[in-house]
């Protein structure tokens, strides 16, 4: 083999070992999920995190709906369910933890979401890193939109 195909081989080894342990370090849970005093944690000082109990550049709308929280809190699910790539890690009366993971190298991110009488809280924060590039606040937003899409009036959901 060329001299050049031994480098290549080498770099893309090299690119697979560093790829396969950034899965593996944001594979791990952190700490910083989870309620604490009726309030999800507050996104740390990095771009990497959105909440809509933050202010500023962390900020994001909370879920909004008309109905009985209970049947509000039932549509979400439903559509976290059926959403790409999120899987329901923890589920309790008003507290959803949810990983999701991003389509090509697969970091993990926490989704967590806090029921309240008239809305719904959350918090979605990457694992590993400084930047996502927006990640986060996009897949907020699409969840947002299909919770609106399908529960906003959740007096139309059905009971489980």
């Amino acid at each position: 083999m060329p001299r050049w195909g031994w480098v290549i081989l080498g770099a893309l080894v090299g690119f697979a070992v560093v790829m396969w342990l950034t899965r593996w370090l944001s594979s791990r849970r952190v700490g910083t999920i989870g309620v604490v005093d009726g309030r999800l944690h507050p996104c740390p000082n990095k771009p990497n995190c959105v909440s809509s109990q933050a202010t500023g550049a962390h900020a994001i709308e909370l879920f909004r709906f008309d109905g009985p929280p209970t049947r509000a809190w039932q549509c979400l699910i439903e559509v976290l369910r059926g959403f790409p790539r999120c899987r329901i890690v923890t589920q309790t009366d008003c507290y959803l933890h949810v990983e999701a993971w991003t389509p090509i190298f697969g970091f993990v991110d926490d989704v967590e979401f806090l029921l309240t009488d008239d809305a719904i809280h959350l918090r979605s924060a990457s694992r590993l890193g400084y930047s996502d590039l927006g990640t986060n606040r996009r897949r907020a937003e699409a969840i947002r939109h299909q919770f609106e899409q399908r529960c906003r009036d959740a007096s139309r959901v059905r009971e489980p």
